[in-house]
Formats: structure tokens, C-alpha cells, sequence
């Protein structure tokens, strides 16, 4: 460490935590920076990006998926503040992320100078750490700092360096300490615990909702809904905790999701709730028990009023449950379910299999699913897109990586990038909207420069077809939510990759298993059905009375009747 500049220092202490690659775009502030990643690029990579916003949700993505630290890197001024909804989207997932900034001189600061901003301030929200580099001797021990407070608070780091500091060497006095981050055992008290086993105890109709901080405990969760005979229901980060097919999984809720999910929690009399915050709290049972599993204390009885809260791991409080609670012997309840279940499938198969033109989404999915191996990677955006994923995709092992609470159109292809990086033999999926897909299209040709061989699915039914859908809800006309776009397997081509348009239904399945044979990034452009509304499980009163308003005003305009009070 002593004797090298803070710049080489910096990469020398990320090489040490184990990031073997940093998502950016080389500009003035951070030259001294990209050539201490040049001298040392034998141990990590340099991605250059096209986007600083790409940069910042593919890192957040690769944290997603691997649970390690994504590093991002963009000058002062705009390439920083092109970071900020990356940096959103991993704090809202809690991702851990690094994202290091430039900043002007230290002899200029607060001179308003050429691209100064106060970056302190700006990433003051988003940051779980939040520190300017004041001296090369600084820079190790503060380094240090941010990626451990990253880990332990699964959030967003900022390292804001002025352009001298990096030039700098780091002499002897500089403080040591060490790149070091230790995991925390979260064990569950014994006292909650057993109240938590008086109430299931009770249980005739116990209902898991599951989330993302069940992943790890799989076959711990399966085992308790053996054990309580209870169905399991999914949030969206959630999906794949269980396979979609398993005799005990129900499906997604909310308005992404399933008719038997969406019954069985308003018939449930007992809820646990395993590693998940669930937000949209009206599709929650309203007078049910309620028990609350979470590592992070702060998440439980946040957002919904539960019975008994345990702070502790998943796999760890299931597997005293299943030694402790009495066994389920009624299993009528989710008998019930299941049926509702198959009739559910049933239905989506139909819409699966529609091979009407124009192309149906669902039918897409199908098509991507018949092609899609076990452990694929999918990185969904945010959109109609997302519905037609949660509904007819039935994963069994694949990692799913979507914009969660943010939800931030555009996440798609940069989540395949990270994705193929963390995973390079894996295949790797963009489920994509025609605008989320535009949104980052630039960086397709990252993907090209990096030969990583990624296939984009674009359904492109030129329109924001779910504010569409939102718009007539309410009852209104829609409004702004045409799109004019590119053919986007001639982009491909041009970017250097290779693409496919489908616009009939048998072109479909040729061009996704010409897809997964080639070594090239791919966009397969299919032409979907702008009318295929993302219809809720459960249709409201509201809704309807909505959607006939916006019928009405529809028939006003076109002049096909007339308005009565006149």
C-alpha cells in the first residue's frame, strides 16, 4: 500500500475484497483512477459503458444476483448524477453497491468550478455511506469503511474523490485496517418463538406469503408448508423462492398475480410472512393471525399490523418451527387452493397457446420458456412485461433480477450484462418492453464489445402499454403512450450483433432456437398485441366502472354515438 499512489491503492483494496470488475466511463476527473484499473486490468476489468445510468444498474444487478459487492465508476457532474437511479434501484433492493466519483481539484472546490456539484449532498439520500476523500492517507482506512458499511447495511456506498488525491502517494502514516466483512448469525428468540408456535398451533387455514429473504431457506420453507399443510404465495422479488409447479406454490399476488393466491389469503385465518416487507397491503387477509420472519428488526410490522414478529434467519426460525408446531392433519384448506390452482393454469395455458395474430405476449413467454434452461439467468424490465413474466413464466431454478420497488423502466438489458458477467456460461435473458428496451438500447453494443452473448427479448407493441391500461382504468382516454420505434433486429445488426424480427406466430420458435446457438449478443423484435391488457387476477368494482367510463369517452370521440345531454 505504501509507496503507490492512492489511485493504484484504491484498485489494489477493491482487488482485495474481491471485485474482479467496475462498470463506467473514463472521463477527466477520474483519469488517474482508469489508469490505475489500466496498470492492474490482469485483475480487474474495466466495462466501459455508454451510459453512466447502465453502469449503475448493472452493478446494482450483479449484486442482486451474487450477493457481492457492484462497483460503478463515473466523472463529477453529469456522469455522477447519471448514477442516481441505479444507485436508487440498489437501495430500494437493498443491493450492496460501491459507485466512486470524481469531483474537481481540492484547490478548487467551492470556486464553482467547470462540472462542480455539491456531490455530497446529491447522493446524501441514496447513500448508506457518503464520504469525500479529503487526503491520499485518508483514502484506505475510508474505503475500507464504505464497502464494509455496504455489506452490512445491503445499500449504496459513495466515494466522492477530487481529481488531485489519486495522484498522490500514500506515505507510512496512512491508518490501517482491514478489508474484512463478517456475515452476522441472526438467531431468533425462543420467546417469540413460542408464541409464534401457540398461534400456529391453532392454524385451520395458514397461508406463507414468501419474499426474497427466503431464497436461501428453500427447502426449509417447503418442509414448514408440508409440515402446516399450508399453500405457498410469492412476492415479485420472491419469485423462484419455490418452483412455480410445486403442488404448494400458488403464485404471485397483487395485481401481477394469481386468482388462487389472491382467494386463499382471503380465506386464510393464519399468515407467516418469511423474509418479505409486502407493500400493497390490501391484498393481505384482514383479520388474520399474523406472523412476521425478518432479519432486519426495522421490516417487521412496518407496513402491516402482525401478532408476533421474529427477528432472526429464515432457515434457521422454520426449521424450529417444523421440529416444534404441531403437525397440519386438516388439509382441506389447501386442497381447495390446489384445485383453484390447476383451474388457474389451466386458463393460462389457453392464453399460452392463442396463436392469433397479432402475436399475444403470453404466447412469447411460452416460446421463451420451451428454450430457457434451469439455470438461466432472467432479467425482467418493468412493465406489461413484468405481468406477462410473474404469470405464465413457471421457473424451477433460474435466477429472476427485476427493478423491484423502484421499479424503474430500462433495468432489462443492463441486468443481462451483469448477469452474463457474473455467469458466463449461463444462458442469459432480457425480458423486455419496447420502452424499457429503448431506454438503455445504447448499451447493447457494450454487450457486443464484450462478446457477451446475451438475448434480448423485445415485445414491441409501440406503446406504454401498461400506462395505457392505467389511463383507461381510470377512465380516461389514452394519451401519450404511442411509441415510434426502430426495427430493433436491424439495430442489432447494426451494433454488431445479431438480430431476429417476428411478426407471425411460427416465426417465434425459429428464431429463439437460432438465438441460443449463437455466440453473438441477439434482440429477437417480436410484434405483440397492443390490446392484451395485463388483467388483474381479481377485477374491482372501480375498475370496471373505469374501464366502461373510458369505453364510453372512446365511442364519444370516434362520433360512433352521441353524447345525450346536449
Amino acid at each position: 500500500m505504501f509507496g503507490k499512489t492512492a489511485g493504484e491503492t484504491l484498485v489494489d483494496l477493491l482487488v482485495e475484497w474481491g471485485v474482479d470488475h467496475v462498470y463506467g466511463m473514463p472521463g477527466d476527473s477520474i483519469n488517474s483512477i482508469i489508469e490505475a484499473l489500466r496498470k492492474a486490468q490482469d485483475k480487474i476489468k474495466f466495462i466501459q459503458v455508454r451510459h453512466e445510468e447502465t453502469g449503475a444498474l448493472a452493478a446494482a444487478s450483479y449484486a442482486k444476483l451474487t450477493g457481492k459487492l457492484g462497483v460503478c465508476l463515473a466523472i463529477a457532474g453529469p456522469g455522477a448524477i447519471h448514477l442516481l437511479n441505479g444507485l436508487y434501484d440498489a437501495k430500494l433492493d437493498h443491493a450492496p453497491v460501491l459507485a466512486i466519483t470524481g469531483q474537481v481539484e481540492s484547490d478548487l472546490l467551492g470556486l464553482d468550478y467547470f462540472q462542480e456539484v455539491q456531490l455530497e449532498r446529491l447522493f446524501d439520500d441514496v447513500a448508506v455511506y457518503n464520504q469525500r476523500i479529503m487526503s491520499a492517507e485518508q483514502l484506505p482506512a475510508v474505503v475500507n469503511q464504505a464497502i464494509r458499511v455496504a455489506y452490512a447495511k445491503k445499500g449504496v456506498s459513495v466515494l466522492t474523490i477530487p481529481d488531485d488525491i489519486p495522484k498522490f502517494e500514500v506515505k507510512a502514516e496512512a491508518r490501517k485496517t482491514s478489508s474484512i466483512f463478517v456475515e452476522p448469525e441472526i438467531s431468533p428468540s425462543s420467546t417469540y418463538l413460542n408464541q409464534a408456535k401457540a398461534i400456529l398451533d391453532k392454524a385451520r387455514s395458514p397461508v406463507i406469503l414468501a419474499g426474497k429473504g427466503a431464497k436461501h431457506a428453500r427447502e426449509s420453507l417447503l418442509a414448514f408448508a408440508e409440515h402446516m399443510a399450508a399453500p405457498i404465495v410469492l412476492t415479485l422479488p420472491g419469485k423462484g423462492v419455490v418452483p412455480d409447479e410445486h403442488p404448494y406454490c400458488l403464485g404471485g399476488l397483487g395485481l401481477i398475480g394469481t386468482k388462487p393466491s389472491y382467494d386463499a389469503m382471503k380465506k386464510a385465518d393464519t399468515l407467516i410472512m418469511v423474509g418479505t416487507s409486502f407493500p400493497f397491503t390490501g391484498f393481505l387477509p384482514e383479520s388474520a393471525k399474523t406472523i412476521q420472519i425478518d432479519t432486519d428488526p426495522a421490516q417487521i410490522g412496518k407496513r402491516y399490523p402482525i401478532d408476533v414478529g421474529i427477528a432472526g434467519d429464515a432457515k434457521t426460525t422454520l426449521d424450529w418451527l417444523v421440529q416444534h408446531v404441531q403437525k397440519q392433519t386438516d388439509v382441506s384448506f389447501l386442497e381447495e387452493l390446489q384445485q383453484e390452482r390447476e383451474a388457474w393454469w389451466t386458463k393460462m395455458e389457453k392464453e399460452e397457446q392463442d396463436e392469433s395474430l397479432p402475436i399475444k405476449p403470453p404466447h412469447v413467454i411460452q416460446a421463451l420458456q420451451k428454450v430457457a434452461q434451469d439455470d438461466a439467468v432472467l432479467s425482467v424490465d418493468v412493465g406489461n412485461v413484468t405481468v406477462w413474466m410473474a404469470r405464465h413464466f413457471r421457473m424451477t431454478h433460474q435466477p429472476f433480477i427485476i427493478s423491484s420497488w423502484l421499479a424503474t423502466l430500462g433495468c432489462g438489458l443492463p441486468g443481462a450484462i451483469a448477469g452474463k458477467i457474473a455467469y458466463p456460461k449461463r444462458q442469459v435473458f432480457a425480458i423486455c418492453g419496447d420502452g424499457g428496451f429503448a431506454m438503455t438500447m445504447a448499451d447493447f453494443v457494450t454487450a457486443v464489445k464484450y462478446d457477451l452473448p446475451i438475448i434480448v427479448i423485445v415485445l414491441n407493441n409501440q406503446k406504454i402499454a401498461m400506462i395505457k391500461f392505467e389511463q383507461e382504468v381510470m377512465g380516461n382516454l389514452e394519451y401519450g403512450t404511442d411509441l415510434t420505434n426502430p426495427n430493433f433486429a436491424k439495430f442489432a445488426e447494426a451494433s454488431g450483433g445479431i438480430g431476429y424480427r417476428v411478426e407471425k406466430p411460427e416465426e417465434l420458435m425459429p428464431a429463439f432456437e437460432q438465438a441460443i446457438r449463437q455466440t453473438k449478443p441477439c434482440i429477437i423484435d417480436v410484434v405483440v398485441d397492443a390490446n392484451v391488457a395485463p388483467m388483474p387476477a381479481h377485477i374491482t368494482w372501480g375498475q370496471m366502472a373505469g374501464y366502461a367510463k373510458h369505453m364510453m369517452k372512446e365511442l364519444i370521440e370516434e362520433g360512433k354515438i352521441e353524447w345525450p345531454f346536449q
